[in-house]
């Protein structure tokens, strides 16, 4: 098929989602105005590509074709979403490792809809979400020496993700990222995920999974103040403190059939908190110190 067949099959699977719709944000105001672009390019890119991955009606084979044409396109001729990330990698000089890894995570998405254990599912997130932060922090020139920090924290809003839509991800594309191994030993099939509320059991399993969760953000403590970049400080230290809500949220309610997620209002008041606390650790703690503030 040519590149504009391709480009009108990926436009025809796509869900209409964007970033105002996100869990957590996406290249919000905080972000520096010269960041911003390139991160949504990315997005741009993500969603594309998660929305052929997770298209309830289009065939495996006909998905993993079009996640060819978007690996295709980073390099040259291809769908719009890729060549322009493309495009800014190359003039950034940015690894496109990044993109190539997240591809590796849909096309997996297409073979894989059980997984075995934790380790299996933390392997899935070095692909799916981990080269999401480590793009950002690129972008903004970070030191590379933040990745397992990033990489805790990505990992932890991947899962936390799984975790809300397990109901939705088994009912639509028969997708579970909860180990099947830790059901069968709960004497749970996967069609547990499909009742109208968690059997006691299956509650266990995910309230299980919500504590490593949060042993994950735990490892990404200090994420935000090791952060150079003052505005994207303020944006991850916004991430985390989402992050740690929802997981009480995980361990408070059933996501089969309450909501486990931030309203607007709810999601704005949070992140306030989190900016002005990350700006005041910032401003005294530097001042106490003797340093410089970071670049703004």
């Amino acid at each position: 098929m040519s590149a504009s067949q391709d480009q009108d099959a990926i436009a025809a699977l796509q869900s209409g989602k964007d970033e105002g719709q996100e869990n957590f944000p996406v290249a919000s105001w905080l972000v520096r105005p010269d960041a911003r672009a390139p991160v949504m390019a990315y997005y741009r890119f993500a969603r594309a590509a998660d929305d052929i991955a997770d298209h309830p009606e289009a065939t495996p084979e006909e998905k993993l074709r079009l996640l060819a044409a978007m690996r295709g396109g980073l390099e040259g001729d291809g769908p719009q979403e890729a060549m322009e990330l493309g495009a800014v990698c190359r003039s950034r000089g940015i690894d496109l490792a990044h993109a190539h890894d997240l591809l590796e995570a849909f096309e997996q998405d297409c073979r894989v809809n059980r997984y075995q254990d934790w380790d299996s599912l933390i392997a899935y997130c070095a692909k799916s979400a981990m080269p999401v932060g480590r793009y950002v922090l690129d972008v903004h020139g970070e030191d590379r020496a933040l990745w397992p920090m990033n990489d805790a924290l990505c990992a932890a809003l991947q899962i936390i993700n799984h975790l809300q839509d397990c109901r939705k991800d088994y009912r639509s594309i028969d997708r579970v990222y909860i180990p099947w191994p830790m059901l069968v030993h709960a004497g749970l099939g996967v069609e547990a995920l499909g009742a109208e509320r968690s059997d006691p059991a299956l509650l266990s399993i995910i309230r299980d999974l919500t504590r490593r969760t949060q042993g994950l953000l735990a490892q990404a403590e200090g994420f935000a103040d090791a952060i150079v970049d003052t505005r994207l400080s303020c944006e991850v230290a916004v991430i985390h403190h989402l992050a740690q809500d929802l997981c009480k949220l995980l361990l408070q309610h059933d996501p089969l059939c309450e909501s486990v997620h931030h309203t607007k209002g709810q999601a704005a008041r949070l992140a306030l908190g989190a900016v002005l606390g990350q700006a005041a650790r910032r401003f005294f703690g530097n001042r106490l110190f003797g340093k410089s503030i970071g670049r703004v």
